[in-house]
């Protein structure tokens, strides 16, 4: 492997003594130990996070997908030795550590908060969750003094799902805001899926091993009419997180909707069952054989040995593969190739996802939730930004004077500190600033 995607932006960072761990190992143990990541135990992963210890949050969601994400690279050092020899580390570490964190920038209260946020920071670089998880890892967490965590380059690669700005993919003509936050219709502000103008340094020295050929290529953009353009590239530690995380999302979330009984089994039938049959494959017809039964079983381990079997399904399938760039070929071998699924494969994985997202993300009850969520977060960010040194915490206040002070983009330090919020934090400061307490008030000076 070039040592320069072993690298890491602070070179001060003494080595322990007798410390024998890889270097992605390390990577690992900082995501793990970090604030950030614990944080997702209370955030919203499908449904709401407060409605039930049972329900997976955004912390066990990252758990999963990083198991799954070390099957994935089983299954491809088998089926790909020679390949896999040259492009993968010694041990599953790295896209363990990339599972873990790819969802440590994500706000409070699902999408919803992510919605909110872009709105209110969309006259000063926009928001965007995964753009939020680079800033994080690189800037933010207090690992290093400047440098966050201090990931390891190639660690910091495959965190970048969208490698290109958010000014260069939003799309030119602005929605009109709306008369007041509560008419702000969602679908309106999606943000696009990028990064922060404000960390183009970490951009730059991340891609700085690359060719300007490689990289040119790597940031290509489809523009598209009415919508925000998006990116086309990512590197092959990417590719294998995001499919572990797709597969966690479609199958095991779905288990959450099934046992807690969001989703009914004629629904599942006729949305789920009949568009697997149609696809005509024989193993997976066989297998939708009793499916249902198994799934809506009061046996769990049913229902537990009827999801592994689908994981395992799709896991196996999974191929690694030049990436089609219709142009010329990229020279850095971790762009060259990625983890992709067979279309049937895919197509499968599509049913279960589109079957989450219809009868489960969409349902009313569930959209109400992120619908306040989304009030919550924007009224907390338009009080804060209102008189930052009167309400921000005091080294977030300190944070906000230094931006001021040298010019920089203030209003990111309280998109930061907003999206850093879990949501019973954010529920609890909304409280604290708008609704009136009877039972006297409680002051923490950390807060």
């Amino acid at each position: 492997m070039n040592s320069d995607w072993l690298a890491r932006r602070s070179t001060s960072t003494k080595k322990r003594q007798q410390d024998h761990r890889s270097p992605f190992q390390r990577d690992r143990a900082r995501i793990l130990h970090s604030a950030a990541f614990r944080r997702l135990q209370s955030k919203t992963q499908v449904i709401s996070s407060g409605q039930s210890d049972f329900y997976r949050t955004r912390l066990t969601h990252s758990l999963e997908a990083a198991q799954i994400g070390s099957g994935i690279t089983a299954q491809l050092r088998s089926k790909y030795p020679d390949l896999a020899a040259q492009l993968f580390p010694d041990d599953d570490t790295l896209i363990e550590a990339l599972c873990l964190a790819h969802d440590i920038g994500h706000p409070p209260f699902g999408h919803g908060g992510e919605v909110a946020l872009h709105y209110m920071m969309r006259k000063h670089g926009g928001f965007e969750g995964n753009g939020q998880t680079l800033r994080i890892v690189a800037r933010l967490e207090p690992f290093s003094e400047c440098h966050g965590m201090n990931l390891s380059r190639r660690t910091l690669l495959g965190l970048i799902k969208y490698p290109q700005l958010i000014d260069n993919l939003v799309h030119k003509v602005p929605n009109q805001a709306p008369v007041s936050y509560r008419q702000l219709q969602a679908r309106h502000w999606h943000p696009p899926k990028g990064l922060y103008q404000d960390d183009s340094d970490i951009i730059d020295w991340i891609l700085a091993p690359l060719s300007s050929n490689d990289r040119d290529l790597f940031q290509t953009i489809v523009t598209r009419d009415n919508m925000h353009s998006r990116t086309c590239y990512k590197s092959l530690d990417c590719s294998i997180m995001e499919l572990a995380d797709d597969i966690a999302y479609g199958i095991h979330d779905l288990e959450d909707a099934i046992v807690t009984g969001v989703v009914n089994r004629n629904d599942f039938d006729e949305y789920v069952i009949k568009p697997l049959l149609d696809s005509g494959e024989g193993w997976l017809a066989n297998y939708c054989d009793g499916l249902t039964d198994k799934l809506f079983s009061e046996h769990h381990y049913l229902q537990k040995d009827a999801i592994g079997g689908l994981v395992n399904y799709l896991i196996t399938a999974i191929e690694l593969l030049p990436v089609n760039t219709n142009a010329q070929e990229f020279a850095e071998p971790l762009l060259r190739y990625n983890a992709k699924l067979p279309e049937e494969q895919a197509n499968v994985l599509d049913i279960f996802k589109n079957f989450v997202l219809t009868f489960v993300v969409r349902l009313p009850a569930i959209q109400r939730i992120e619908y306040r969520g989304q009030q919550v977060v924007m009224e907390l960010f338009e009080a804060l930004s209102s008189d930052p040194e009167r309400l921000l915490p005091t080294s977030t206040a300190k944070r906000w004077r230094a931006a001021s002070d040298n010019g920089e983009n203030a209003y990111r330090v309280i998109a930061d500190y907003v999206a850093g919020m879990t949501d019973g934090y954010a529920t609890r400061l909304y409280q604290t600033l708008f609704l009136p307490i009877s039972t006297g008030d409680n002051y923490d000076a950390h807060s």
